[in-house]
């Protein structure tokens, strides 16, 4: 038969906060915001990704305009005309329909913006990008 030794208080303790760990890293790899972020970066040009990786944001041109967008890390109030200098002009806030992850989010701005620019500033509201965005806030598990 099998011999199973009964574990101290500590044991279970260290077994419990192991597996807690483990399941926070699983959420962090596999959770909607990493699984949105990675496609966000599947649909990035070499260059958006560089950008994207290295400031949090990407530029994107207008399909009907040719001007510059810049869409920062974030759902709401994130998308910001750019002048010709590349300082923030006009700040857009547009987002789809239902509870959407970050990425999911900025994916489908960048492609209403490169694929009907019209109608997607159309739906938007627009805000002064001077006012500090508000940090991104991530929920704790």
């Amino acid at each position: 038969m099998f011999l199973f030794r009964r574990s101290g208080a500590s044991s279970t303790r260290a077994s419990l906060h192991a597996l807690r760990a483990l399941y926070r890293s699983f959420i962090e790899e596999n959770g909607p915001e990493a699984r949105s972020r990675r496609l966000l970066r599947d649909w990035l040009s070499p260059d958006q990704r560089a950008q994207f990786d290295a400031e949090g944001c990407f530029e994107v041109t207008g399909s009907h305009t040719g001007r510059r967008y810049r869409v920062h890390y974030g759902t709401v109030s994130n998308v910001v005309r750019l002048d010709e200098a590349g300082q923030p002009e006009t700040g857009w806030c547009f987002i789809p329909q239902g509870a959407l992850a970050a990425g999911d989010v900025m994916l489908a701005q960048k492609i209403a913006l490169e694929t009907d620019e019209m109608a997607a500033l159309a739906l938007a509201n627009r805000f002064s990008p001077k006012v500090q965005r508000p940090r991104v806030v991530r929920r704790a598990y």
